[in-house]
């Protein structure tokens, strides 16, 4: 069983809005690094970063903030899934814990929610290597949310 299959599907409305996530006519830091949804649910998300010789830093593996990125997008679906579309929220503490390293592979990441409160929620999340299935870092994140306009 995934992890995955613990979380409820999202309504198909908002299914449909965070599969899209990274992908507009503007373009956000998201698009830069590429990030893919590849499975949204209520309160989880699976993402993709795809490997990219410009994510490297000169000690040639993927550099440990564009990791980190991954960390934090992974849960914006997965706090936005079932708020309102006027509800803004964002990161207010993002702890990243690097455990190993990739050089020419895509990572994966996997956020969820352990907690929602009406204006906090708190995440965790995990990213590995696509390909080899190492484990690359884990995460404890919490999120501010407003009130509906």
């Amino acid at each position: 069983m995934s992890r995955a299959d613990q979380y409820e599907p999202l309504p198909d409305a908002a299914a449909r809005r965070w599969k899209r996530f990274g992908q507009s006519d503007e373009v956000f830091y998201p698009d830069l690094l590429g990030l893919v949804v590849e499975e949204v649910r209520l309160d989880y998300c699976r993402m993709r970063l795809p490997f990219a010789p410009q994510l490297l830093h000169a000690g040639g593996v993927v550099h440990g903030g564009a990791i980190a990125s991954l960390m934090d997008a992974v849960l914006v679906p997965a706090v936005g899934g079932p708020l309102d579309p006027t509800q803004n929220f964002s990161t207010v503490d993002l702890h990243v814990q690097f455990i190993g390293a990739i050089k020419d592979e895509d990572a994966l990441a996997e956020g969820w929610v352990t907690r929602r409160g009406r204006s906090v929620v708190f995440c965790e999340s995990e990213a590995i290597g696509a390909d080899s299935g190492r484990l690359l870092a884990k995460s404890v994140l919490t999120y501010n949310v407003t009130p509906p306009r």
